[in-house]
């Protein structure tokens, strides 16, 4: 069967496809489709790739990914943000269905920030399923909505109808945003927000790949499409020096991700000057970024331009992060504890999730991750809360489920439940 993955270049995104695509490509016609910038990563992984826009599109994009600021739930600046993105999907839309029809695929999975991927897969009337890495961004029925600094279950009265208005709220802000920008979501292939069932035409209604693990997640009632697959882990190689680590002393590494460019100059002075109070563990601190310079040692404190998660993770005693997902997945799946320090977007729900399951420390301000490592270093074992999620992870792995469901869909048309 003909598969196309469609993902953007970022790693939290493009990442989590290529783990999707590296299972199928055994089975079937696999390319990974995305813009120049992922192209070496797709192709360090062993995969085929095509691209799509130009490096103009990946500026752009970087720019959208790099604000200066946190984005959150402010209004202005999302809508800023959606304004950027808009153009930008459109022409992905058009350049895929130039593609498609000329070489049309059978499956189309896309990552959830390129909808206009799936809706030019939809209209061309080719299958459609959404890769969604973070599952507590979709609207449900239950549970508390997200993209409200982390909201808790509701365990009252007043809780519960605080979650009915935030519901609300949501839908009401998408609302207005597509009424602001009708012509070009029309062009997006996006016509209205909400189906006539109330489920969201942003994701797939054939089938919704949730890459979490359901008792991690709040919600119990979700969209008839969504099937959980367990997360998606890769890390594409990369010629990076590896990092170094000390025998006999402890490793706690520090990572805010790809992106957040406006936090880490910040979180490396927190460092430094943190890093003398605690002289019998050595602190790495990755840009995440391969082409970034290497920085001299400073002390027990080591800023290194990248650490590969599948080589190196399982080195460290603790690791510090800013709740994106593949970081998470990746702790869980090494069965590492972890402080979340959520900068934006769906971290914040990320680290209610983490602290409810009880594994991981909230760190809610910065001034506070000194009292918060002697805590966590204190303890010689994880949580039991950890490891039990890393077997749940485990089994889901195990299972292979995404091979599962899109061979159940080549033999009969349908997605399996």
């Amino acid at each position: 069967m003909r598969i196309d993955l469609v993902a953007p270049p970022y790693s939290g995104h493009l990442h989590p496809i290529l783990a999707i695509a590296r299972q199928l490509a055994p089975h079937h016609d696999v390319h990974v489709i995305s813009t120049p910038a992922a192209q070496a990563r797709i192709q360090a992984c062993g995969l085929r790739g095509a691209g799509v826009l130009d490096a103009q599109a990946d500026r752009v994009l970087l720019e959208i990914a790099n604000p200066p600021h946190a984005v959150g739930h402010h209004p202005v600046r999302l809508r800023r943000q959606l304004h950027n993105a808009l153009g930008l999907m459109a022409q992905v839309g058009d350049a895929l269905q130039a593609r498609w029809r000329t070489r049309r695929p059978d499956l189309v999975i896309a990552d959830f920030t390129l909808p206009s991927a799936g809706l030019a897969a939809q209209a061309m009337g080719i299958a459609w399923w959404t890769s969604m890495p973070s599952p507590c961004v979709i609207e449900t029925g239950d549970g508390p909505p997200a993209y409200f600094g982390g909201l808790l279950p509701a365990t009252t009265l007043r809780q519960r109808a605080w979650h009915a208005i935030a519901r609300r709220l949501t839908r009401g802000f998408k609302r207005t945003l597509h009424a602001c920008y009708r012509r070009q979501m029309r062009a997006c292939g996006l016509p209205a927000l909400y189906r006539n069932d109330g489920s969201e035409a942003v994701y797939s209604p054939q089938c919704i790949l949730a890459l979490g693990v359901p008792s991690f997640e709040f919600a119990q009632r979700w969209p008839a499409a969504l099937r959980f697959v367990g997360p998606q882990l890769c890390t594409p190689p990369s010629a990076v020096q590896a990092p170094q680590f000390l025998a006999g002393r402890r490793h706690v590494l520090v990572t805010l991700g790809t992106h957040l460019q406006w936090v880490k100059q910040r979180m490396d002075a927190v460092l430094r000057a943190l890093a003398p109070q605690f002289p019998e563990v050595v602190f790495h601190f990755s840009d995440g970024d391969t082409a970034a310079p290497p920085q001299p040692a400073c002390g027990n404190y080591r800023r290194l331009p990248y650490v590969d998660y599948a080589q190196h993770l399982h080195r460290y005693a603790l690791v510090v992060h800013h709740g994106g997902a593949g970081i998470l997945y990746a702790c869980l799946a090494a069965g590492l504890p972890s402080i979340v320090y959520p900068l934006d977007y769906d971290q914040f729900d990320h680290a209610a999730r983490l602290q409810a399951a009880g594994a991981a420390w909230w760190l809610r301000e910065l001034d506070g991750l000194p009292a918060l490592l002697r805590k966590a270093l204190a303890s010689s074992e994880p949580d039991p809360a950890v490891r039990r999620l890393q077997r749940e992870l485990h089994d889901m792995q195990a299972r292979g489920r995404i091979v599962e469901l899109v061979d159940g869909f080549q033999r009969t048309g349908a997605v399996p439940a």
